[in-house]
């Protein structure tokens, strides 16, 4: 009896064998499903196309660091290391293609984000329903055309010849202007473009956070005598604040996606001093020459700096208080 006890206290100093392991694994598995198991299955197709279109396209970054060539494939392509990603730093075109990328991310940072928060808080204020769907229509209706014919339509309002806007500015007695070929004005028509075509989609996240506000603070905020735009800038901004550092890192994070087919569309030979970023010179180098493992370290080298932004973003969101994205 003594060994039997002795041994009895030994198995539970050792913890639980592995069949019982197994059993209370599968049993707190079998409870996981049985509470959340149908959120699991509306998840499993937004998985399934992360997995496919993702994560397993992300062993193709191996490109980078070799000469690959298509019919030697992975496994036969000469192994260069660091060779492309020396090459693009020295390149000549590097700083600029640097700059360009900056500064349209910054123009659209500055002058685009905020604008989907201020019309959120705007259409917040419209009180007839129908009214308010009518104008969110209206606004989200840019978002779902192309680029190509946002460029089209761009064309037809700016171009030097039979623009509308030109024909205009003739009528008023002054002199045509050149907006598509004069490179002062290629930043601002990007960043215009950008805004109308997806301002109105921007305000569906900041619309819904709205939508979650507690009622009862607006009640309170009244009857303390706030007119309503105390009320917005006092309790909508403060309640969606964390929502809107959240999109603000994540806009931070694509500052190297400049949209590549806006600017090839709209580039031309006497903007390309301002035209070219790291997309179309990786189109160009990759697709249409033929050099894919060279294109493809632009395009690592784009993925890297966003991913440092992102970390630094948050960890500073995180240090002044607000939850960030992880």
């Amino acid at each position: 009896m003594q060994d039997e006890s002795v041994l009895g206290a030994a198995m539970k100093q050792s913890g639980p064998v592995p069949g019982q392991m197994k059993r209370g694994l599968l049993q707190k598995l079998r409870g996981t499903w049985n509470k959340s198991g149908f959120l699991y299955l509306l998840a499993l197709p937004g998985l399934i196309y992360f997995l496919i279109f993702k994560y397993a396209p992300m062993w193709g970054v191996l490109i980078a660091f070799q000469d690959y060539s298509p019919y030697l494939g992975f496994l036969h392509s000469d192994w260069v290391g660091l060779e492309h990603f020396r090459q693009l730093f020295a390149g000549e075109n590097f700083f600029l293609m640097l700059r360009n990328t900056l500064v349209i991310s910054l123009l659209n940072l500055i002058f685009y984000f905020p604008l989907p928060i201020i019309l959120s808080l705007m259409l917040n204020e419209v009180r007839k329903e129908r009214f308010k769907k009518v104008i969110q229509t209206v606004l989200y209706l840019p978002h779902f055309l192309s680029w190509v014919i946002i460029v089209g339509i761009t064309f037809l309002l700016l171009s030097q010849t039979s623009g509308i806007v030109n024909k205009i500015i003739v009528a008023l007695g002054y002199s045509q202007v050149d907006f598509l070929t004069n490179p002062n004005y290629f930043w601002i028509t990007l960043t215009i473009q950008s805004i109308w075509k997806d301002v109105g989609w921007g305000t569906i996240i900041f619309l819904a956070a709205i939508a979650a506000v507690d009622p009862q603070l607006y009640e309170a905020a009244r009857m303390d005598g706030a007119s309503r735009f105390r009320q917005a800038w006092h309790v909508t901004l403060p309640a969606i604040r964390n929502v809107i550092i959240i999109m603000l890192i994540l806009r931070i994070g694509h500052i190297m996606d400049v949209g590549f087919e806006q600017v090839l569309l709209m580039g031309n030979g006497a903007v390309s001093q301002v035209a070219e970023v790291f997309d179309t010179y990786a189109y160009r180098t990759g697709v249409l020459q033929g050099h894919f493992s060279y294109s493809t370290a632009v395009g690592l080298f784009k993925s890297i700096v966003g991913t440092v932004l992102v970390i630094i973003s948050n960890k500073l969101s995180r240090k002044f208080g607000d939850e960030g994205v992880y």
